[in-house]
């Protein structure tokens, strides 16, 4: 006998779930689902639209408008009340859609006009996917059940797009991470580079996002944040009062308070009790989360929403069991993408099979450009999305020059860039031939060429550049990789190491320059007005 109080998602979820385990194909699959919703929140039309590029909305799958305008039906983002859900990312929900700011009407659908409209955002992890729309000729509102019933409904459809459920001959239903994309970033490191995608922190896949048990649901969440909140005790307490500095201090009490929030774990366990699993609400939420951080002016605010990302990828990793060692091979010649990443972490990859790095944030003062420039690597900065769109092991190319990053590029891309390589490439070995030449102007005075440094692994181009000696080593980059002020011992066992690969030739190390952009977490930083022309460099070595 079903139960009475059974909430509207559950048992839209429960239907769900039958055609979710259907063999048929991408297109019948997604058919049949409008038909359920329909079905269930008892209207007359419910229909998919799905992202045909960045800008564009396509009809993908309708129960009770024309079955022709399906893959017809075309709309730019932000127009009419469908393309403003997409664009805002926001619920329209209204009894009187025709008198609704941005309303059109679609002849070509064959619609009658609807008196109401639901339209929610289909998206995941701030990625928008789509929309997903029921409209009725009765005027009314719908319930705030029924609203949420959709969301969570929105959110198991974005998962399964995820994972190709929907994959079909139409273009809007090709299955995703299939199609060349280009992304264009910014440069920090000049260079060009062809080779194949390493994540450094592998994409989370939930695999399940409908559960039958609530209750073992919601003990698998509640053990896993406890893991959760155990860890970042952890983290703190093994920040000493004397090696911390007040702010790093501050972000990891913050870190603390996200993860024992009441609110995150309530908000979780009520989309458990709605009839997701575990790992599908933590996913949930971390999309509202990453939602509201992209509509947040103050920096401030969005770092803490970040903190709450990044704690969202920990429950997540836990409860799926998906860590970042995924058994995956690392490519001969790898380009790593990541959202961001330090200078020890980079440090750990060498410079042997690593051919270039793609960041969708970083700046050109960063750590991780600084390592770049000393192994001579492009790099890609600001490539926004990148990390939520590459695959291991999709094939990439990578242009430093430009900050253009084309991943999975078709035959004309690829060509293209080749021959630009293969310029470079000419152009390497004349500079071969004349770089044991004097730099010798017209008037005959002669200029003393000296190479930048800042890792013992950069020392090998002394002698293949021609340089006549380092004009400046970075000694920075030994602070920064540490947890801890490296001993005297250890800095003079490094240093001698690199006067003996520079084999008799000048090299000059330059002051330590901390301070400003380069903060250690061993060293308290004084409150200044300018910090960037402050206590740094000299100033800390002197005292």
């Amino acid at each position: 006998m079903p139960d009475p109080t059974e909430s509207e998602s559950r048992k839209l979820l429960g239907r769900l779930r039958e055609a979710l385990a259907d063999d048929s194909a991408g297109q019948a699959r997604l058919d049949r689902i409008t038909h359920l919703i329909a079905s269930s929140m008892r209207t007359e039309v419910c229909s998919i639209y799905l992202f045909r590029d960045e800008e564009t909305l396509e009809l993908c799958s309708t129960e009770g408008l024309n079955p022709d305008a399906v893959h017809q039906t075309r709309m730019r983002l932000g127009e009419g009340l469908v393309g403003r859900v997409a664009r805002t990312g926001k619920v329209v929900n209204t009894a009187d859609a025709p008198s609704t700011r941005g309303f059109r009407f679609m002849p070509e659908t064959g619609e009658e006009v609807f008196s109401s409209f639901c339209g929610v955002p289909i998206q995941r992890l701030g990625e928008r996917l789509g929309v997903l729309v029921v409209q009725s000729k009765k005027a009314r509102a719908f319930s705030e059940d029924e609203v949420y019933a959709l969301e969570v409904v929105a959110m198991v459809l974005a998962e399964m797009t995820e994972l190709g459920a929907f994959v079909g001959e139409g273009e809007a239903l090709r299955a995703r991470h299939t199609l060349p994309t280009m992304f264009r970033g910014s440069v920090g490191q000049e260079g060009v580079a062809e080779g194949y995608v390493w994540l450094h922190e592998p994409r989370v896949v939930v695999a399940n996002p409908i559960a039958d048990d609530p209750v073992a649901e919601t003990k698998r969440l509640r053990e896993a944040v406890d893991h959760l909140r155990m860890s970042v005790d952890d983290m703190l307490s093994s920040v000493s009062d004397e090696t911390a500095d007040t702010d790093h201090r501050e972000v990891m009490e913050a870190y603390r308070m996200f993860a024992n929030s009441r609110s995150w774990l309530r908000r979780m366990e009520e989309d458990i009790a709605a009839g997701l699993s575990a790992e599908a609400a933590v996913e949930k939420e971390q999309s509202s989360a990453r939602s509201r951080m992209s509509q947040v002016p103050d920096a401030y605010l969005r770092e803490r929403l970040h903190d709450l990302d990044d704690l969202s990828n920990r429950l997540l990793r836990t409860l799926t069991g998906q860590g970042k060692d995924t058994g995956a091979e690392k490519p001969e010649t790898m380009i790593l993408v990541a959202r961001n990443i330090g200078p020890a972490e980079l440090l750990d990859y060498g410079r042997g099979r690593l051919k270039g790095i793609i960041l969708e944030q970083g700046s050109v003062g960063s750590h991780a450009t600084i390592v770049a420039r000393a192994w001579a690597i492009p790099l890609i900065i600001n490539a926004t999305k990148v990390t939520t769109e590459a695959l291991n092991g999709d094939h990439v190319m990578v242009d430093g020059d430009q900050g253009l990053v084309h991943l999975r590029p078709d035959d004309t891309v690829v060509n293209a860039f080749r021959d630009k390589i293969a310029m470079q490439a000419k152009a390497q070995e004349r500079y071969s031939g004349i770089k044991s030449l004097p730099a010798q102007a017209k008037c005959g005075a002669v200029v003393g060429l000296h190479m930048n440094a800042g890792l013992i692994a950069d020392l090998p181009s002394l002698d293949s550049s021609g340089a006549e000696g380092v004009g400046l080593f970075r000694t920075e980059l030994q602070f920064l990789i540490r947890s801890k002020v490296p001993r005297r011992g250890e800095l003079a066992a490094i240093y001698s190491r690199v006067l003996d690969a520079a084999k008799g030739k000048r090299v000059v190390f330059r002051t330590l320059d901390i301070g400003s952009d380069k903060v250690l977490p061993y060293m308290k930083r004084p409150d200044e007005p300018n910090p960037a022309h402050g206590w740094r460099a000299i100033r800390v070595g002197l005292d």
